[in-house]
Formats: structure tokens, C-alpha cells, sequence
């Protein structure tokens, strides 16, 4: 703004001044020049007079030297006969010089008695005036002066023009200067956090005011922002899924902390492009789809987690400005979901085998196919079947239960009677194989499901005599360890590969299913195993060499225990 003031004042000083020159250089000139033109009148009249009095006398006297008078006169006495010739001139010899009958002042002089004219020279520098006269002897006299032109004039006095110029053009720069400072300086010192209370030119206080109340608007604004802001980012703080918004050219506006867990990002990327950030070629596409298209999304693992990636575009008046990306950790969610194709996949195939020979069986009875003698064969077989049947179901709404969480309340159970209980409960099935079952150790009393305690044991000591060899032995031990209750299962049984080690607890797997069918188990006893001891706060671990048995232990918590 000061320059634009400094620049306009310089700019009409620099005008005034030209025009002023103009003027005055017209005015003087036009001025000077008429009283030019009335001198050489005047003096026209009396060498007029003079000529008609003495004749050649007067135009001798008058070209005579006089040394008291030096300077020579600017003006030229032209005396010229009727027929144009020259009688005599002040400056040339008259008998040199042409006949000016054809001059234009001379003809309208002896036609009309006194004339005048003008001629200017080649260059236009200069302009002669001249006036002639008609005297009593029927000759003419004429008077000229030569006289510069206005250019002439200007151009010979270029160097005092150009001083005055520069003169008027400095001084004028320094008061535009000054001037302009002291014009903005008010603006300059504008308070504009407290517009009301400026003492500046009057003619602000419509925009001060106007200020003020835009400033109320702007804070008003500004504190309703903050608030969403700062609800925003509680909100997504607090956010168990990732939020990252971009701008329309993938640059970080927002990330929440769980989205930088996922990314491992920093606090500081905001403001950077999403590739600082993640470089996976699979989820960029999915944002520049989303982007064009309005929505795309990926799922991914991470860091040994499933994620969902879900990316929509975010538009403003039909154009697209940017996206917002959200991450589902589907960890959970995907291992359920093919723990239940599985469950599902491997139930069917459990109930579709006992069925199978069921049917198979009833229908070589019905069709009178089978002999008097293998009647009892068939009958044990679908009686077998339909017990396996029947414990296949039982395990399962059991284990389906225990998913549900719908447990009885706890109570005060003494770890070794249980055992003991349940040991006995296996004595036939034992004594069939020859196998040795001792139980030993502390009487440890522990809050729990007396119910569910038993059945672990049972399916614990079950599987060591199933998967035992011929003539061997299994020992329970209860013992109480560094505040923990540990019940151990040993035998001296086939083992297990340790590749299948991990896999024992999940539904349904067998290690050696040919065996495990033979002898009749539905490969979901580890797992209700597991679902108890969970319940209970207990941690199972599982020790097994291949030909040398296997030891399972189930370590409860003393610090719910009874006693």
C-alpha cells in the first residue's frame, strides 16, 4: 500500500509539473509574442513616419555605427519600390537582394495599405514576422524580426527544464515518501485483536466495526471447531479399530493411536503421504479405488493378526476430497469363523460314519441278507454305532455349552477325591487292558465345578488307558506348587509326534484316527478339557515323547481356592 501511495502522489507531481511547464511555456510564449507583435508595429509606425520625412537620409543615419550603442537591432527595414524592387534594406545590400513584388505582405500592402505575415524557416526552428506599410510616396516599407519557435525555445532551455525536473521530481519522491508513511502508519498500528478501541481515521470505524463483529463470528466459530475437534479425537483415542482420514491427493489428516499400533507410525506423520506410512501395494490400490469408485477394502494379516481394511470416499458438493480408512482387527472373528466350517465340516463327518454303518447294518437285517448265526454280529454293530452316536452328541451339546459360558456356580472341590472318583469310574476299562492306575499326593481343595472337574479327570485318565500300550500303567498325582494346585496325568502310552503336540486340544483332531476309532472316541475330549480348565483360571500343559507316554498337567490357582 505504501508504494501504491508513494508511486500515485510521485505520479501527480510528476503530471502537475509537466502540465505547469506546458502552460506556462504556451502563455509566455503566446504572451511575449503579442507584445512582440505590437512593438514591431509601433516601430513600423515611426520608421514610417521618419522615411516620409528624410527619406535615404534616415535609413543612412540609421545603419551608421553609433560606438555609443553597440548591440546590434533584431529587427530588418525593408524600403520597397512600387514595381517590388528593394530601395533599401538594414541588413543586405539592396542592389543584391530579389524583387519582392511576389512577397504576400507587400502585395496586401499596396492594395490595402499595411499587411502582415508569417514564414517559418526550413528546420521549423525558427519563424520570421513581417509587417509592411503603405507610404505617402506609393512605396512600401516593411519591418521583420525573426523569432524561435516554441520546440526551439523548449529545446534551448532543455538543460534548466531538466534541472527544475530532476529538482521537483527529488523533492517530490521525498515528500511522497514521507507522506505515504504517514498515511499507513495509522493502518500500520491497527489493533486488531481490539478493534473498537483503534483511534485511526474516521473513515475505518465502519471496517473496524465490521472487524470486531467478524472476529466474535470467527471465535465463535473457532470454539464450536475446537470442541468437535477435541470430541473427535476423544472419540477415536479411544477407538478400539483404526481411523485414518486422508486428503484427496493421500496425505495423512487424522490417525488415531490404535491405527498407528497397526501401521507403526508416529504421532508426527500427519501432514505426510500414506506411503511414508505403509508402502503395501495391495492397500494403496484399495485407497485410489476408493477414491475413484467411492468405497474398497482388503483383508490382511499383520504381525500374526487378520486385519479388515474398509476405505470409503469422502465427498463435498459431488467431488471427492479425500477418504477415510478403517481397520477391524478380525483376528478373533476369522478364527472363529473357520473354527466353525471346521466344527461344522468335521461333525458332519462324525455323525455321517456311525450312521452310515447303522444303516448299512439295518438294512442287510431288513432285506433277510444276513445269516442266523451273524444276527448278533450286526445287532453288536449297531449298537456300538448308536452308543458312539449318543457319546459323539452328548460331547457335543456339552462342549457347546461350555462355548456359551452358561456354567454352574463354583463351589469348594477337593482336588484328590475327585481324582480318586474318577480313576474309579475307569477301573473296568483298566483291568480289561491290565493297565495300573495309582493315585497319589495332598488332599488341595480349590473353588469349582465339581461336575466339570470330574469329567477332566475322567477324559484325562480315559485317554491314558485308551492310548496306552498293553500292561502299562498311569498315575495321577495332586500336588500343591508355589500356590498353585497341579494335577498331573501320566502314562507310559504311544505318545505324541511332536508336530501334532499343539493340535491335541482342538475339536475333533486325532492323532492316529484308525485307533481312535477303534477304541471309540470322538477326538473332543482335550477340547472340553480345555474349555474347563479355562474356566477355571488353569493353565494345561502338555510334555510327550513318541513310544515313551505322555504327562498332562492342569495347573489351578490357590488364590480361589477353598482351603
Amino acid at each position: 500500500m505504501t508504494k501504491k501511495i508513494f508511486r500515485s502522489i510521485l505520479a501527480a507531481s510528476a503530471a502537475v509539473l509537466l502540465a505547469c511547464l506546458v502552460i506556462v511555456m504556451g502563455c509566455l510564449y503566446d504572451y511575449f509574442g503579442t507584445v512582440q507583435e505590437y512593438q514591431l508595429k509601433d516601430e513600423l509606425r515611426l520608421a514610417a513616419y521618419a522615411v516620409e520625412e528624410n527619406g535615404r537620409d534616415y535609413f543612412e543615419k540609421l545603419t551608421s555605427r553609433d560606438y555609443r550603442y553597440p548591440w546590434t537591432p533584431d529587427y530588418r527595414l525593408t524600403w520597397i519600390a512600387s514595381d517590388g524592387t528593394v530601395l533599401f534594406d538594414t541588413v543586405d545590400s539592396a542592389e543584391k537582394m530579389d524583387n519582392h513584388a511576389d512577397r504576400i505582405e507587400v502585395q496586401e500592402a499596396f492594395a490595402s495599405g499595411e499587411s502582415s505575415s508569417v514564414r517559418y524557416s526550413a528546420t521549423l526552428t525558427q519563424r520570421t514576422l513581417y509587417y509592411a506599410r503603405l507610404l505617402n510616396d506609393a512605396t512600401v516599407l516593411r519591418i521583420s524580426i525573426r523569432r524561435a519557435t516554441l520546440p526551439a525555445l523548449t529545446l534551448a532551455m532543455f538543460q534548466p527544464i531538466l534541472l527544475v525536473v530532476l529538482f521537483t521530481i527529488i523533492l517530490s519522491a521525498a515528500l511522497a515518501g514521507w507522506m505515504a508513511k504517514r498515511i499507513v502508519h495509522p493502518l500500520n498500528t491497527l489493533d486488531l485483536e481490539h478493534p473498537l478501541e483503534n483511534d485511526a481515521y474516521e473513515e475505518l470505524t465502519p471496517l473496524l466495526r465490521r472487524i470486531h463483529q467478524q472476529r466474535g463470528q470467527i471465535s465463535a466459530q473457532l470454539w464450536d471447531l475446537q470442541k468437535k475437534t477435541d470430541e473427535f479425537e476423544q472419540i477415536t483415542s479411544h477407538m478400539k479399530e483404526g481411523l485414518v482420514l486422508l486428503d484427496n491427493a493421500g496425505k495423512i489428516l487424522s490417525i488415531n493411536p490404535a491405527a498407528r499400533q497397526i501401521f507403526g507410525a508416529e504421532a508426527s506423520c500427519h501432514g505426510q503421504g500414506f506411503l511414508t506410512v505403509d508402502r503395501d501395494q495391495s492397500l494403496y490400490l484399495a485407497i485410489q479405488t476408493a477414491l475413484e469408485d467411492g468405497h474398497g477394502e482388503i483383508r490382511e494379516k499383520r504381525n500374526d493378526r487378520e486385519f479388515q481394511f474398509d476405505i470409503s470416499g469422502i465427498e463435498s458438493d459431488g467431488v471427492v476430497i479425500g477418504a477415510a480408512l478403517l481397520v477391524f482387527d478380525v483376528t478373533e472373528q476369522a478364527a472363529a469363523e473357520r473354527s466353525r466350517r471346521e466344527f461344522t465340516a468335521n461333525v458332519s463327518h462324525e455323525l455321517k460314519t456311525p450312521l452310515q454303518s447303522i444303516l448299512g447294518s439295518a438294512e442287510l437285517l431288513k432285506n433277510g441278507m444276513v445269516h442266523q448265526e451273524d444276527i448278533s454280529h450286526f445287532s453288536g454293530v449297531i449298537y456300538t454305532e448308536a452308543a458312539r452316536l449318543v457319546t459323539l452328541v452328548d460331547d457335543i451339546i456339552h462342549l457347546s455349552r461350555l462355548d456359551e459360558g452358561g456354567m454352574p456356580e463354583k463351589g469348594s472341590v477337593d482336588l484328590l477325591e475327585t481324582a480318586k472318583n474318577a480313576v474309579s469310574a475307569l477301573t473296568d476299562s483298566a483291568e480289561e487292558r491290565r493297565i495300573q492306575v495309582s493315585v497319589t499326593g495332598e488332599s488341595v481343595r480349590i473353588n469349582g465345578v465339581s461336575g466339570f472337574l470330574y469329567e477332566m479327570f475322567y477324559n484325562l485318565c480315559d485317554n491314558a488307558i485308551k492310548y496306552n500300550v498293553e500292561g502299562g500303567c498311569v498315575a495321577v498325582s495332586v500336588d500343591r506348587r508355589e500356590g498353585e494346585a497341579v494335577v498331573t496325568v501320566k502314562d507310559t502310552g504311544i505318545g505324541i509326534p511332536t508336530e501334532c503336540q499343539e493340535r491335541v486340544f482342538e475339536r475333533f483332531f486325532r492323532v492316529d484316527k484308525s485307533r481312535s476309532k477303534a477304541s471309540g472316541g470322538t477326538g473332543l475330549g482335550l477340547s472340553i478339557v480345555k474349555h474347563i480348565a479355562q474356566y477355571h483360571g488353569a493353565a494345561v500343559k502338555l510334555q510327550s515323547e513318541p513310544g515313551h507316554g505322555t504327562a498332562v498337567s492342569v495347573a489351578f490357582p490357590l488364590q480361589e481356592a477353598g482351603a
